[in-house]
């Protein structure tokens, strides 16, 4: 018997947005999607604690001092993760570097290539990863380098046509717009508590950044984020990619209804008006600057994002002081 999550499957490719490996399993994905929240999540699970006790010992066998060791550590168990889940997916896992480097082009760069060695010593190619990073100016030339030497970028934090736009013009493999956090934003902003389906500010960003690549040609796929409800999934059906969490991917596998298509490669290029834009930092930073919801969303991403790698390692240091008193 068909039903909603088989049948948006045959027209989008659908992403696990989790660390937990049985749920991904349950729902089949193709691709799955990983950040210190949900690595934090997933390894309070016992299920998972031999995960978390190979990394510790392998941080302390590659750690130099205390910090360096919750450093590695913190690394090793996000690779834990993406290792298990790449038993099950049959292409991608999404792994993030820190947020806090987030401004700072070299050190992301430094990051994502250790991230690729590991996995690469961990016996995993870097044609199976896609390495998350901000969609700050600083992160999206990050991400044209990593591109030019063969490794997948998937920008995250997007809120704003100029992140897209600047990220289709870096060669940037994957995008992923924050559908719900916009309309956090706008709910906060404009006092509303609901919007029409197709009135949703999210959804509607998503639809105008997935018909401006289809018409000018660009190969970055779209993968619609962070969603609120079932509707605005449907509102993306046949989008590029979307990725959605358990609670939605459930929601969809027990509703017989068809999903319709709403977005397709052909109508977006013919109902796109939108103009070829070329974007320097000068003029990427104004537009970001004149779109109050996107400077005020990503800036509080990073903000999140920052403290979740923080809690995800202070739970480290917490396992490594336990590990030496017992």
């Amino acid at each position: 018997m068909s039903n909603a999550l088989k049948s948006l499957k045959s027209m989008t490719t659908v992403v696990a947005d989790t660390g937990d490996i049985e749920s991904i399993k349950q729902y089949t994905p193709t691709d799955a999607t990983t950040n210190p929240t949900l690595i934090y999540a997933a390894a309070q699970m016992r299920q998972y604690q031999d995960l978390v006790d190979e990394a510790i010992t392998w941080g302390r066998q590659h750690g130099n001092d205390e910090l360096s060791i919750i450093a590695k550590t913190t690394d090793k168990l996000a690779i834990n993760f993406g290792c298990k889940i790449l038993k099950i997916v049959p292409r991608f896992v999404s792994t993030e570097v820190d947020a806090r480097l987030s401004f700072d082009t070299t050190a992301t760069l430094a990051k994502a290539r250790e991230i690729i060695q590991m996995y690469k010593e961990a016996g995993i190619e870097k044609d199976r990863i896609l390495i998350k990073i901000a969609s700050t100016w600083e992160g999206i030339q990050a991400g044209k380098i990593l591109e030019e030497e063969g490794i997948h970028c998937n920008m995250t934090l997007m809120f704003g046509f100029s992140q897209a736009v600047a990220c289709a013009e870096a060669g940037v493999f994957l995008i992923s717009p924050f559908v719900g956090r916009i309309l956090d934003w706008y709910k906060a902003h404009e006092k509303k508590d609901h919007y029409p389906k197709n009135q949703d500010p999210g959804v509607r960003s998503v639809r105008k950044i997935y018909a401006y690549y289809k018409k000018h040609d660009y190969r970055t796929l779209v993968m619609g984020a962070s969603f609120r409800n079932v509707h605005e999934i449907k509102g993306l059906a046949g989008c590029d990619l979307l990725t959605i969490g358990p609670k939605f991917l459930d929601l969809l596998k027990n509703e017989s209804e068809e999903v319709k298509r709403v977005l397709s490669p052909q109508n977006a290029k013919q109902r796109c008006i939108d103009p070829k834009l070329s974007l320097n930092e000068a003029k990427f930073r104004w537009m970001l600057n004149e779109d109050q919801m996107a400077t005020e969303k990503l800036s509080d991403g990073i903000r999140k994002f920052a403290a979740d790698q923080v809690k995800l390692e202070n739970f480290v240091k917490a396992k490594l002081v336990n590990a030496q008193v017992a």
